[in-house]
This record gives C-alpha cells, structure tokens and sequence, in this order.
C-alpha cells in the first residue's frame, strides 16, 4: 500500500447548483477542482498557477464561489484573489498583505467576507468584489473565523475569541453590519472580558438559514457541541436537539461544516459523534422528524435543491465527495461518490473497523509518589484495531501492538480513514488510539479533565490503556510500541521515560520535549494554551519544568525513534534536537531525522514515504530483531 493518498474536502455547489467545486491536496499542494453535477467530463484543475492556502493555524477556508464562472481562492503565497471557473487564471487581486483565508461571497457576489491574518492580529474583513475601495474591518477579538453573510447581504456575522482561551475553551458568536457602521453584537459565548467559571462557552461554524429568518451555530452550552438555532439577532436560541454527542470537532482552522440548512429553512443537516463514529443525520426545525441517512463522518456539508454535498471517510473508506438525493426522502441508497481521494490498490489491504474500548484511568501511584487514589473510577476511551495475520510466522500467536496519540491535545481519535492506522494494521500490528482525558467527543467535562493536568492525566490514560491491552490478551504485552505526533509525542515521549516497563520503543514525531520553550517560542495562535494545560507562568514553573520530558530524559531506556521538520514553527527543531541530546547523553539508543522544507506535519510525498519505511525498518530492529546488526 502507498503511504499517503490524496486528501479532498471542502466541496460546494455553484450558485446554480450546476458544478461542484473541491480541494485536492497531494505531495504538499492544495488546487481547486470544478466538475458538471452529473460529473460527465473530467474535473478542470482552475489553480495550476495559483495553489491554495494552508494557511489558518492547523488549514481550512481555502475558497468559494463568487459567481457562476468566478471563484475566490485564498492562495499559498498569501493573497486572495479571484479566478476564472474555466481554469483561466486570475482576473484579480483583493488582498496582498498577511494571510488571508475563509472567504465568503454575499449572495449578488459584489462583496467578499474572508479572515485576514497578520503577525499581531487575525480579522474578519468585508470588500469589494472586484477590488475597487478600501477592506472594511469588522471585528476586534484576538481571533475572529468564518465569516458569513445574511441573504441580503446587509449583515456579517463570525466565530471569535480572545487570548489566553482557545476556541474550543471559550468562544463567541458575533455579527455587525456589513458596511462596518453599527456595533458588534454577541449573541452567544462568554462576553468579552470574562473568563472562568461558567462564563466559558464554547462555539463555532454560525450560519444563517436561506430564508434569512434564522441563525444556526454549534454551542457547547449545554455540555455538548450541538447545533443550536435562533432568530438572525440571537433572540430565542435553543438547541436543535439535546443530544449527548457532538456534532462539530475543536475549531483548530477555520472552514468547518459539518451542518448545513435545507434550502427551504426546515431542516438541517447535520454530523453526529457517536463515541468516535459518524452519522449523517437530518432533523426538522420544528423538531417534529429526525433521519439517520446513513454512518461514516461527514464534512463540508453544503445542501442545495434536493441533493446534500459532503466529503465523507470511514475508517475503512478514504475520503470522498459524495452527493445524496433527498427528493424521495432521506436515504443513504442515494449516494453516489464524484471523487476519491485515496489512490488506487487500498482495497487490497487488510483494512478493518475499529472496536470502541475503554478501561480504568486511575492512576498507580507510580510517578513521584504524587498519586493518593483521587482519580479512581475515571474511565478512558479508545479505538481499538486487531489484524488479521500476524506479523509473521514465529510462535507468538498474539500480534504486536502500536498505540497512536493523537496530537492537540484536544483532538480525538475516531473512526475514519487514517494511512497510518491502516499501513500498522495491514502489517500485522494491533493499533489502539487512545483517546485520553482531554480528548473530544466525549463532552465538555471530559475535554475540560485535562486543563491543569496535561502530562500527568494523558500518560496515566495511556499507561493503564497499555496495562488493560495485555491484561485483555489484545496483544503480546512485550512488544508494545508507542508512537504520537506534536502533543502525541510529548506523551509518548513521557511514557517512555517514565513507564518504560509498559513498552519495548518510541516514535515521537515532531514532539514537545520542554514546556517551558515550546510557550515561549511555539505560533501565535497556541502562545496561551498552555496557560490552561499546564498553568501560568511564572506561578506554575515548576510544572513546566517537571512535566517535560526533556526533564526525564535519563529515564528513556528504550529505543527512540525522533522524527522532525525543520520548518516547524509549532514546536520548532530546537525540543527534538535537544530531547535527542539529552537522551543520547544519558545512554539510550536514537535514531534522528530531520526533513528538510517540512514544518508541523510531513507533506512532500518522498518524506512521508521515508516516514514509513524508516519506522518500519526502526521497528524490525528494535522488536523483531531484524535489519541493522542482525
């Protein structure tokens, strides 16, 4: 199996309704693709000359429709320009300065909303279509994303928040008139200045419905991400169903829609959560239907007519964009996919589901005597792969086992298509993804167990994970591997020092390994997380200081695998260089590659590939006793 495949996403219908336009990314490159609806004639790629952003702290937002036969499309230099839906090229320039991301036509394609980012600030901007006049600034906030215009065009209304919060802590819904004169208003979140306590609201994605009567959006404030609807002013909110599952993920970019309104304003569309697995659900505005149309999780949602446009993945289905025809109902026996993202042979692998899991977080005492019995009954979670073959034909008959973190750390696990998960479980290897205290999709309360706590509650729900595979007989209990990236691996990295018992190696790629630099030195957008994983500085330096693995390199007695962009300006070269030096100090056996071009994350096709074949060559030496010094 190829290592990587192609991604696709953010897919919309023109204003006709006629063509679908997405994003396809390959080998470190965004374009945009058009094609007919019925996709009769291959797709025109209208960005050979101009690729798209990825820009936006993490990606997203990267175009839209203006017209029929123009598209606004935030580009990789920066720039925001339009182009022709031909493939004909640019027709103009609107922004130069900063990033720019999120763009978002009114409905008679005049005026253009888009995010504007610089070193200091990260705006919601309104200006003219074709270029004429100054931008008018909108918001205020530290941070302000995806922008969107009321069906007149008279109203802006977007996602904000302020440092030291993070969007997915607390957050704001605003809106203001387009023509910048009249105040911004907040219509749900904590107001600005608060903080702590129950002030802190957590929400994102706001729309307004076709007919203009309504506003949507998704609000924690119920302690879950549900969809919420009111009147455009804010006036009335509920939520569309009270239900103990997300509908929406951490706003780590702008772009996000995984709900879309029906074009008649009754209903919406919406992506469930169940525990780590998709639903594309339907539900009246009057809350007299609901609909499951059919399971995988779904994204860009984007209803017109009676077909419903969405990018959709399952664990065992690479991404793709698929439309269902919802004349006849809501049925998932309407789908119809006009593009993949995976390249050819996949299937032949052996791909499997996951199984839900959990275990008994408590922790055991085991670290620095500091564990009194407090967090007994704490439950975690996780995805759980078995395989079907062994790695190979020795006596063993239980598989090795690979254990993903996932970064954020508020992020999530879940079940859909992962080219790594799938490389590890097609080559033998049981993968479980724990989805640690912290993690999402499980609830406020269980994203909010983390704060003040990261490095302690992440490594004792991955150790007693590790514990509770063996005891389970999921796998050969000494041939257990750990492996995450950015916050994955600065977990990872801490329990390999500090349960090295529980694992045989490490692979940390691009992982933290001194809290204290990664706050002083780490990219805007994250530069106050910390304050809230870990706790303020200076008051809590001790933290800092004890809770990095650099502070515990001398405990790593097992083999280490260190994977690094020098690029990266998330969590720079210096933690892995360091965290390399120190443990190779102490003794320990490290292996180290640096990719050059590459920042917070390997996108050249030739360094991901050189991922895998140097982990799995790290990995046969280090548990099967083959390949180097054999």
């Amino acid at each position: 199996m190829i290592a990587r495949s192609h991604s696709v996403g953010e897919p919309r219908w023109s204003p006709s309704g006629n063509w679908v336009g997405w994003l396809d990314s390959w080998d470190s490159r965004t374009d945009l693709l058009l094609t007919p609806r019925d996709a009769t004639q291959p797709p025109t790629v209208v960005t050979a000359d101009f690729p798209v952003t990825s820009a936006g702290a993490y990606g997203g937002g990267g175009w839209c429709w203006l017209t029929e036969d123009l598209v606004v499309v935030a580009g990789a230099d920066g720039r925001l320009a339009v182009l022709r839906a031909d493939g004909g090229g640019v027709v103009s320039v609107l922004s130069t300065g900063g990033s720019t991301f999120a763009p978002v036509a009114c409905a008679d394609g005049s005026r253009v909303a888009f995010c504007w980012e610089q070193d200091d600030a990260c705006d919601v901007m309104v200006m003219a279509a074709d270029g004429s006049g100054s931008a008018i600034c909108l918001s205020s906030a530290d941070y302000a994303w995806d922008p969107a215009w009321s069906p007149d065009g008279a109203t802006v209304v977007w996602h904000e928040w302020d440092l030291a919060e993070m969007s997915w802590q607390s957050s704001r819904i605003a809106y203001a008139p387009a023509s910048g004169l009249g105040p911004v208003v907040v219509i749900d979140g904590a107001a600005v200045g608060e903080s702590g306590g129950s002030s802190r609201v957590a929400v994102g994605q706001p729309r307004f419905s076709p007919d203009g009567v309504s506003l949507a959006w998704v609000s924690d404030r119920g302690g879950w991400w549900n969809v919420w609807v009111s009147g455009v002013d804010g006036s009335g909110a509920r939520p569309l169903r009270i239900e103990a599952n997300d509908h929406a993920a951490p706003s780590w970019g702008p772009g996000q829609r995984t709900f879309s309104w029906s074009p008649d304003s009754e209903s919406i569309a919406f992506e469930r959560n169940e525990n780590g697995y998709g639903r594309l659900v339907v539900a009246s505005l009057d809350g007299t239907q609901t609909a499951d149309v059919g399971k995988a999780f779904h994204s860009g949602l984007d209803w017109r007519g009676s077909m419903l446009l969405a990018t959709r993945s399952g664990a065992k289905t690479p991404q793709q964009i698929v439309t269902y025809d919802f004349s006849n109902g809501y049925s998932s026996d309407t789908r119809r996919t006009l593009a993949r993202g995976a390249v050819a042979g996949f299937e032949a692998c052996a791909l499997v589901e996951p199984e839900m899991v959990s275990w008994d977080a408590a922790a055991d005492g085991s670290r620095d005597g500091s564990r009194d019995g407090d967090r007994d009954g704490v439950t975690a979670y996780g995805l759980l792969r078995r395989p079907v073959a062994a790695k190979s034909e020795e006596s063993q008959t239980l598989p090795p086992l690979m254990v993903f973190v996932h970064g954020g750390p508020t992020d999530q696990a879940v079940a859909e298509w992962n080219p790594r998960v799938a490389y590890w479980v097609s080559r033998g290897w049981a993968v479980l993804q724990v989805n640690y205290r912290g993690s999402t999709g499980y609830g406020r309360a269980y994203r909010s167990a983390l704060e003040g706590e990261w490095g302690i509650a992440d490594v004792d729900d991955v150790a007693s994970g590790i514990r509770h595979a063996g005891a389970s007989g999921w796998c050969d209990p000494d041939r257990v591997v750990v492996t995450g990236g950015s916050a994955g691996g600065f977990t990872a990295l801490l329990v390999c020092a500090l349960h090295s018992n529980l694992v045989c190696a490490g692979v940390s790629l691009f992982g933290v390994g001194d809290l204290a630099d990664l706050a002083a030195t780490t990219h805007r957008f994250e530069s106050k997380y910390l304050d809230g994983l870990v706790g303020e500085l200076p008051l809590y330096a001790d933290r800092y200081r004890d809770r990095s693995p650099i502070a515990h390199a001398n405990k790593v007695t097992v083999p280490m695998l260190m994977l690094q962009g020098r690029d990266d300006k998330v969590v720079p070269l210096a933690q892995s260089d360091q965290m390399v030096a120190a443990m190779r100090a102490a003794g320990a056996d490290v292996e180290y590659q640096i990719y050059d071009g590459e920042g917070h994350g390997f996108r050249k096709l030739s360094n991901v590939l050189d991922e895998y074949a140097r982990t799995e060559a790290f990995l046969d030496r280090v548990v099967f006793g083959i390949g180097k010094g054999s």
